[in-house]
C-alpha cells in the first residue's frame, strides 16, 4: 500500500478520536487505546514484508511489554490532572515517567 494511503488512514483514526472526544471523551479515550494503531502497523508491516513473521513477532512483543510504560504515563497524567496541574506541566511529568518506564522496558528486554 502506498505511503500516503497508510498516512491518510492512520491520521483519520486520530482525527476521528479528536472530534469524538469533544462530545464523548470517555468513548474517544477507549477508541484511542484500542489496538487500532497496532492493527494498522501489523497490516503495514505484513504488506511490506509478508515473508518475515519474526518482524511481526518482535513488534508484537514490544507492544505487549510497552503497555506498562504507557500505563505509567496515564497514571501520572491522571494524578497530575486531579491535583490541578496545568496541561504543559502534566504532559512534562507524564512524559518523564513514561521515559523512565520505557528506558527500564528496553533495559529489561535485553
Amino acid at each position: 500500500m502506498p505511503f500516503f494511503a497508510k498516512l491518510l488512514i492512520t491520521n483519520l483514526v486520530i482525527v476521528g478520536c479528536v472530534y469524538l472526544g469533544r462530545r464523548l471523551p470517555s468513548l474517544a479515550g477507549l477508541i484511542a487505546t484500542m489496538p487500532i494503531t497496532t492493527l494498522a502497523v501489523l497490516l503495514w508491516l505484513h504488506a511490506d514484508q509478508p515473508d518475515d513473521p519474526r518482524l511481526l513477532t518482535e513488534y508484537t512483543r514490544g507492544v505487549f511489554w510497552g503497555i506498562m510504560p504507557t500505563i505509567l504515563f496515564f497514571a501520572a497524567a491522571l494524578y497530575c490532572f486531579r491535583r490541578g496541574m496545568t496541561l504543559p506541566l502534566t504532559l512534562t511529568a507524564s512524559f518523564c515517567v513514561w521515559l523512565t518506564g520505557a528506558a527500564l522496558h528496553q533495559w529489561l528486554l535485553r
